[in-house]
């Protein structure tokens, strides 16, 4: 049985890929097919699910910074979408009644199920920006704060609707910031190894329990504990070492979410007559950015992020059903929107950078005056060489050509302090997103000769590319390649050189130490072979 579930997560998940799905989607698809055929869920799929979410916000607690949690733009659009999202709806009784017959009249049921269908997906948003690399960039900044606020004021309904306050030990919760620095010494004398993927489902797993046995929502303490540990010198090579086993864990969330009940066309209907609805939900949210003046692209592309249905959802209705308050049915109803709502929002944000640049004049129609003057954009002057992304091989380029060319090779890192901290050594940083039309219309690059691409994700390397061909770019680009087959499409799609450094480090090793060896073999002659 085992085996049938991976070959058929595995066939699903595939065959959404070669159609230019995101695979999550064809998770959701088996989930409902293995259903269908009345096979049973194997045990220890809840359990699964559950971790790959804990290892999930965990992982996000590792990359969030806290200050962009107080920016008004976050909690005050997603408050205030929150409230206006139930107001509308409110307001619109005899509607309500019409799209929720289940609930009969009972008004404080319809706030409630309309309170759930507010809030945006954590699973989907994070696995969308994942793919597209794109969690640092200032729309996966503001999507990932938004999500977190939704996550605490799901903890806070959840006290209220179930009538369970947190304990008085959760008020000691907050002295676990004085863990910070045991938690660096543990993951320095953890070394590199499986040791360290151990200490990482320690932290976050023992986060979750500390929280559930105060009567707090334990996903929360994953959450935290996370943030905890953001910063550490080795918070960054953790997160690495969780993401794929993260990734593994949340097919169990897809797969499970097929088998909370049979669908009926009857209730088909009314889950895509919710998600009809999802189009009202990303104009709020860009209007309530662009009311924050925010650029046009940001709110746009957030937006179009938050645009679907949360997890959260199936936990107010499995609660309604346990309570009587719901049939078993309608569970099945709000299940089919919010996975309908996954296969809609992936698929639409997988075209985002190429809808904005076709539609950008009408967008940009709503931008404040005063947003650009918030959002300005630093000019490399005088650059001929720009390398986007200061990694390991992006930092390993600079150092190679600035002694040679000085002030005319410039670095664009889309991380703010990576950017300062970069700019604070010497270096010739601005600070821009390479994904962003904008930046590269605004940018004064007369003189820009070549543009590096030193970025791990294809995807984003691929967006850049149309971006640059979209703003009439005219020098050469240059990008970085871990297989050949990206190699390929990246010289097919418009890049002049790719450098396939998997393949290429090896040439490199023996010219860096040609010289240890007695031989007539020169460097030089070495170097270029």
């Amino acid at each position: 049985m085992d085996f049938l579930w991976i070959c058929v997560a595995f066939a699903f998940g595939f065959g959404a890929r070669q159609l230019g799905l995101p695979p999550l989607v064809g998770y959701l698809l088996a989930g409902f097919g293995l259903n269908a055929f009345s096979i049973e869920p194997f045990a220890g799929i809840t359990e699964l699910a559950d971790l790959g979410i804990t290892l999930m916000l965990f992982t996000i607690g590792l990359k969030l910074n806290l200050r962009n949690l107080a920016r008004p733009e976050v909690w005050g659009g997603t408050t205030v979408h929150s409230s206006i999202w139930c107001l509308l709806l409110a307001i619109g009784g005899f509607l309500m009644v019409w799209l929720f017959p289940f609930a009969e009249g009972n008004w404080i049921l319809i706030l409630l199920v309309s309170f759930a269908f507010s809030f945006s997906s954590t699973v989907c948003v994070m696995k969308t920006l994942e793919d597209s690399a794109e969690l640092k960039s200032r729309h996966g900044d503001l999507s990932i704060g938004v999500l977190v606020i939704q996550d605490i004021l799901a903890v806070l309904f959840l006290v209220f609707a179930t009538g369970k306050t947190p304990s008085y030990w959760a008020l000691a919760l907050p002295l676990l910031i004085l863990a910070r620095p045991l938690f660096a010494k543990l993951l320095t004398r953890c070394g590199h190894g499986e040791l360290l993927v151990l200490v990482g489902f320690f932290i976050a797993l023992g986060g979750y329990e500390l929280f559930h046995i105060t009567d707090v929502k334990g996903d929360l303490g994953a959450l935290i504990l996370g943030m905890v540990v953001a910063g550490l010198p080795k918070s960054t090579e953790l997160y690495k070492s969780l993401m794929s086993l993260k990734d593994l864990f949340l097919v169990g969330f897809f797969l499970n979410i097929g088998f909370s009940a049979l669908p009926t066309w009857e209730l088909l209907g009314w889950a895509i007559l919710m998600v009809a609805l999802l189009p009202l939900k990303f104009a709020m949210f860009f209007g309530l950015f662009i009311a924050f003046k925010l650029r046009a692209r940001t709110a746009f592309l957030s937006a179009l992020a938050l645009a679907n249905f949360s997890e959260f959802g199936l936990i107010v209705a499995s609660q309604g059903v346990d309570k009587g308050w719901l049939p078993e049915s309608q569970l099945v109803m709000i299940a089919l929107a919010v996975s309908i709502s996954f296969v809609t929002s992936s698929f639409i944000y997988r075209r985002a950078h190429s809808l904005y640049a076709k539609y950008k004049h009408f967008i940009c129609k709503f931008e404040r005056s005063s947003a650009k003057s918030l959002h300005g954009y630093q000019q490399p002057y005088g650059a001929e060489v720009l390398i986007c992304g200061m990694g390991r091989v992006g930092t390993g380029a600079y150092k190679a050509l600035q002694p040679h060319m000085h002030e005319k090779v410039w670095c664009v890192e889309i991380d703010p302090e990576r950017a300062q901290a970069l700019q604070k050594k010497g270096r010739n940083v601005v600070l821009g997103d390479a994904d962003d039309i904008d930046f590269w219309e605004q940018l004064d690059a007369g003189d820009v000769q070549l543009v590096m691409l030193a970025i791990p994700s294809i995807r984003e390397m691929k967006n850049i590319i149309f971006q640059l061909r979209e703003s009439k770019f005219k020098g050469r680009i240059a990008a970085v390649a871990r297989y050949d087959d990206e190699r390929k499409e990246l010289l097919k799609l418009g890049a002049d050189v790719v450098f396939n450094y998997y393949a290429e480090v090896g040439a490199g090793f023996a010219a860096e130490c040609a010289h240890l060896i007695d031989s007539d073999v020169k460097l030089e002659r070495l170097a270029a072979q």
